[in-house]
């Protein structure tokens, strides 16, 4: 499979009028002196809404309409640093984490910042039972303990916590505000909470910018908060259009109409080299591209069998991805190979095409069967999965697997895939938490496993259950390394899942732009970026 696979370079008309509309928009605010930065992206997300929010864009643009407790470094996750807390510490047993707010910080509200806003948050995430719900699962109960102190006490030990925290789902919301616009942290509010429609359009929290509109799968505007209690970004305004063509977001770029493109393609960034107009990025990614391989028998079919699911493992062509996307490598695992401990190339599987053919026969496979994939059809960080998806029909074709191609729209496949409704799906995945505890839900007993690919703990030896329930608590790091090494040892095994390759990042902008940082959490911080004169 030839790169040329991937959309030819079209401008559609629906982005041309866009486009008009757009830059009459940025004239007008340039001519007011407003600084714009107008950035093309392809869009994934269902809701801002920090409670509700779980995907990609979400993540970049709450990463600056709101503040977490604690957070990483500008440029890596060497590190935990303080944000809205100003310190905070840890119970001998490990199960009390306490915080102390800073006391110089307010909402885009004016209200000021209380640790009643963090319980309230907190809890709202909890018990609202949307998609990045679960990531509360280790928290048993919060406190005010007074107006600039939180404590909040686990259900276990979990060296991993402080991590968690710095996702944009913890993001601290302004309690007085969301509840003035339906919210609760009751424990109805899976029912009661009605908030979303709001803060899909209005951000209650204390960042650096403030959501303004947000039009689905069009366009996202934020602008400055003034009030902001760190310091002032450089741009007045950040506007993002939902460019899902890499060739379209590379045209925009040349011409001038768009100042960063985040989602380009290998031959999209060969065709920008030696332009003295733009600057390029190229990086390590945060984004694993996997095959599910469903457990449930009626969803899966041959799918759900573990010999036929590493039959897959076996067949295919990890270096044609290489070959396909430039710069990528091949995990050894679900874990996000940034991560301690997590196999790299160096212990990734490699093609056995005779091998695939054995545990085929031996599943009582052995003249093949059909089966269908499921997919977004779309192009992400540069990487389009109908290219993919193609390369892996030729790839298990080779085994004897007719592969019939699904495509589908991304929020349509992407609600069969959280369902778990999808008996054999390519999808990717980037860590929520830059922790090997991460790649746990990948097993028995995690969100990803049980909701999505049915395989569930009851289909696990009891000391593999036990290996995993170790995992979640041990603080040692050599303790860890062991287990987790023990763990994806397994997982290329017996898991549900194939991983197949973790692309670079790609991304271009104008070469005045300053700033561009990649952050393997929240991929691109909005706020760091800047012009040059």
């Amino acid at each position: 499979m030839h790169m040329s696979a991937v959309r030819p370079a079209s401008v559609p008309r629906a982005f041309l009028a866009a486009a008009v509309a757009l830059f009459a928009i940025v004239g007008s605010s340039q001519a007011q002196a407003e600084e714009v930065i107008v950035i093309g992206h392809a869009e994934i997300t269902e809701a801002y809404d920090p409670a509700h929010a779980f995907n990609p864009t979400s993540g970049m643009v709450n990463r600056v309409a709101y503040d977490t407790l604690v957070t990483f470094p500008d440029a890596d996750a060497s590190s935990i640093e303080p944000l809205l807390a100003a310190s905070w510490s840890i119970s001998d047993d490990g199960l009390v984490y306490t915080f102390t707010l800073r006391d110089d910080v307010a909402f885009v509200s004016g209200n000021p910042l209380r640790a009643e806003d963090v319980v309230f948050s907190f809890n709202r995430l909890k018990n609202v039972r949307a998609q990045p719900s679960f990531l509360a699962d280790p928290i048993d109960s919060l406190e005010a303990l007074d107006e600039r102190t939180v404590a909040i006490t686990l259900v276990g030990p979990r060296p991993s916590f402080l991590a968690e925290l710095a996702n944009t789902a913890f993001s601290v919301t302004d309690a007085e505000v969301v509840r003035a616009n339906g919210g609760t942290d009751a424990d109805d509010a899976a029912e009661a909470d009605t908030a979303m429609s709001y803060l899909n359009q209005n951000s209650a929290g204390t960042g650096a910018y403030r959501l303004s509109s947000w039009s689905p799968q069009d366009r996202t505007e934020l602008v400055r908060n003034h009030d902001y209690w760190g310091e002032q970004p450089f741009f007045d305004r950040v506007i993002i259009v939902n460019i899902p063509e890499a060739a379209t977001q590379r045209v925009a770029l040349v011409s001038g109409n768009i100042d960063l493109a985040t989602d380009l393609t290998p031959d999209q960034v060969v065709a920008l080299e030696g332009n003295d107009d733009i600057g390029i990025f190229l990086g390590p990614g945060r984004w694993t591209h996997f095959l599910l391989m469903n457990r449930d028998a009626d969803i899966g079919g041959p799918m759900a069998d573990p010999l036929v699911a590493r039959a897959v493992r076996y067949a295919l062509d990890y270096q044609g991805y290489r070959d396909l996307w430039a710069g990528s490598v091949t995990p050894g695992s679900n874990m996000w190979i940034g991560l301690a401990g997590a196999f790299g190339q160096d212990r990734a599987m490699g093609r056995d095409v005779e091998r695939a053919r054995e545990l085929l026969a031996e599943a009582g496979y052995a003249d093949g069967f059909e089966v269908t994939l499921q997919y977004p059809d779309m192009t992400f960080a540069g990487v389009s999965l109908s290219t993919n998806a193609q390369k892996i029909q030729a790839d298990l074709a080779d085994v004897g697997i007719t592969v019939r191609l699904l495509p589908g729209e991304v929020q349509v496949a992407l609600e069969g895939y959280r369902s778990g409704q999808q008996g054999f799906a390519y999808w990717f995945w980037g860590p929520d938490k830059l922790d090997p505890v991460d790649f746990l839900e990948f097993l028995p007993g995690g969100k990803v496993a049980g909701e999505r690919a049915r395989w569930m703990p009851e289909m696990a030896d009891d000391e593999t259950m036990a290996m995993i329930e170790r995992a979640y608590q041990e603080t040692d790091d050599d303790a860890r390394l062991e287990l987790f090494t023990l763990l994806q040892e397994y997982a290329q095994e017996h898991s549900a899942f194939a991983p197949f390759n973790v692309p670079a990042v790609q991304t271009a902008f104008r070469a005045d732009i300053e700033g561009y940082v990649w952050h393997p959490q929240w991929g691109l911080d909005l706020a760091l970026l800047s012009r040059s004169n």
